[in-house]
């Protein structure tokens, strides 16, 4: 029986924007969601089967956020998935053949198809819906599932429009309770982004936890009194923040002193589809003039100062092997600093590893072998370690320290400059106009007709995916600018269209017809969460 001294909580944020183009064949955006169901989600479903079956005790959170829980569940987007795959079945076993005399390309190349295969089976095996298989093992108890902004929408930044943040959790934590059968019990604030005042309405709403970076309670008041190892209460509520632990952080986050940096891992840059004549592999990849990642990589990192087109190549089974060490090491490490830590505790410390999901598998290929070891490594080889999550220690712990952190977030600096700076910060007048206007719409239109109630419910969705963070990221970062920029002015354009047309009477049925089989997420949502006057029926919401 195991007399474990200390935690460790994995906390994994599975999220992607709302990218969803039916007037598109083959959209380059949506390959974003295809990817990290191949490379990640499905991989993390595939051994979390193989430990149920040996029998492994552990758990593990996640959040989906609800424009994932809305794109995995969408059956066009299903169909398209199931269209993905099986090209990169045809296109893997077409490799197999290319290969053949080439001893460790063909050895990747027989990888890449048994995992594209075993990925099309998980895949028809939850009929399509990858959700069915998280709920699996959250209904079992291996997963705790949590949730999100209702878009990722970042919250510290829309604060003077309390409706706009309360629309944000509502919708959040309806769609996880439609998609997950109960509601969450905690939440990954987008972008791990806190203000002050936050934790009212989470609390309001039921929830019990959630993240923040390292200097989110370091620099709390009172200062916390066992750092970032223990959760506080946070203001007056009884809602917890848990604070990350830095040191396991940067083992898996950092790409120079972390291990997915190791030599002998696969290099990401390094694909067919640019290495190989565009008019091989366009057959599979459904761009006819654009070069694209395929997913299929046949080499590793090497060193730090080699250039990309002097990489070695990949062998899988050296890189496998390191995953399994790197696990060992990492447990090893965790379980040394619960070891120190207890000795100054009066409590179990507690170490919170958070990390974006598709760090593992998309990032980082072989990281959902590392968490498979990982989870193996404490569940059968070590006594003193146990993986748990942050809503079970507390209910071990119901009584912690209240202090009140800052406002913060685990951008870079930890606080808003990456999603306030010049590339992005033209996008908050507009965003903040529109969040005005639609609290001035939902509490002057209490009841309406059929017609006005589908814009203003659409103009709701407008809103809501115009805030979404990633488009601010992705302009700081400038990699698909064009595109952040574009999705960005379109829902604000639509937003500001129908505003329009409501203050009218004079709606556009065809326009909104499109924009409703367009941008289709949320389908029960109601555009009076953002009245001044609004109640939410909390009790009809939060089922645990």
């Amino acid at each position: 029986m195991k007399e474990e001294i200390g935690y460790l909580s994995l906390v994994l944020h599975a999220h992607l924007p709302f990218v969803r183009h039916p007037d598109h064949e083959s959209h380059l955006e949506e390959r974003w969601l295809y990817e990290a169901m191949t490379e990640t989600y499905i991989p993390l479903l595939n051994h979390f089967q193989d430990l149920r079956e040996e029998g492994a005790e552990y758990r593990l959170t996640m959040s989906l956020t609800p424009p994932l829980l809305s794109m995995l569940s969408d059956p066009l987007l299903q169909y398209r998935y199931g269209v993905h795959i099986g090209k990169l079945v045809d296109l893997a076993a077409a490799e197999v053949e290319r290969t053949a005399d080439n001893r460790l390309l063909n050895k990747s190349a027989r990888l890449y198809l048994e995992r594209f295969k075993r990925a099309n089976e998980t895949f028809e095996k939850y009929d399509g819906n990858l959700i069915n298989g998280f709920k699996s093992f959250q209904d079992s108890g291996e997963l705790e599932l949590i949730t999100c902004g209702a878009t990722h929408g970042y919250l510290p930044l829309m604060k003077q429009y309390p409706e706009a943040v309360r629309a944000q959790i509502e919708v959040a934590i309806e769609t996880h309770q439609q998609h997950l059968g109960k509601a969450p019990r905690g939440i990954w604030l987008p972008e791990c982004g806190y203000y002050p005042g936050v934790e009212n309405i989470l609390e309001e709403y039921g929830l019990r936890f959630f993240v923040v970076d390292t200097h989110g309670i370091l620099y709390a008041e009172p200062r916390p009194r066992y750092g970032v190892f223990a959760p506080i209460y946070v203001g007056q509520s009884r809602v917890a923040a848990f604070g990350r632990d830095n040191t396991s952080s940067k083992e898996v986050w950092s790409s120079k002193e972390g291990y997915p940096g190791d030599h002998d891992y696969r290099e990401y840059y390094r694909d067919i589809g640019f290495d190989l004549p565009l008019d091989y592999v366009k057959e599979y990849t459904g761009q006819d003039e654009l070069q694209v990642n395929t997913g299929i990589k046949y080499h590793k990192i090497t060193d730090d100062d080699c250039k990309l087109e002097n990489k070695e190549l990949y062998d899988p089974e050296v890189a496998l092997a390191r995953a399994a060490e790197h696990a060992k090491d990492f447990v090893h490490k965790r379980t040394e600093e619960v070891k120190e830590l207890s000795e100054f505790m009066d409590r179990k410390p507690l170490l919170l590893s958070p990390y974006d999901a598709e760090l593992f598998g998309h990032w980082w290929y072989e990281g959902p072998d590392f968490i498979n070891n990982l989870i193996r490594e404490v569940a059968f080889n070590q006594s003193e370690l146990e993986l748990v999550s942050p809503i079970d220690y507390l209910a071990e712990y119901p009584v912690n320290q209240l202090c009140q952190p800052p406002s913060c977030s685990w951008g870079e600096g930890g606080y808003h400059d990456v999603w306030l700076e010049d590339n992005n910060d033209w996008i908050y007048r507009h965003l903040h106009k529109a969040a005005e206007r639609m609290t001035e719409l939902a509490t002057k239109f209490k009841e309406v007709d059929h017609l006005t109630e589908r814009a203003l419910n659409q103009a709701a969705r407008e809103l809501l995916l115009a805030q979404s963070s990633d488009w601010a990221f992705i302009m700081k970062t400038e990699t698909m600018v064009e595109y952040a920029v574009y999705r960005t002015k379109a829902h604000v354009s639509n937003f500001s269209d129908l505003y329009e047309q409501i203050k009218s009477q004079s709606i556009d049925e065809e326009m909104l017809s499109d924009l409703e089989a367009k941008n289709n997420l949320f389908p029960e949502l109601d555009y009076r969460v953002y009245s001044r006057e609004y109640k939410s029926e909390v009790s009809r919401i939060i089922k645990y």
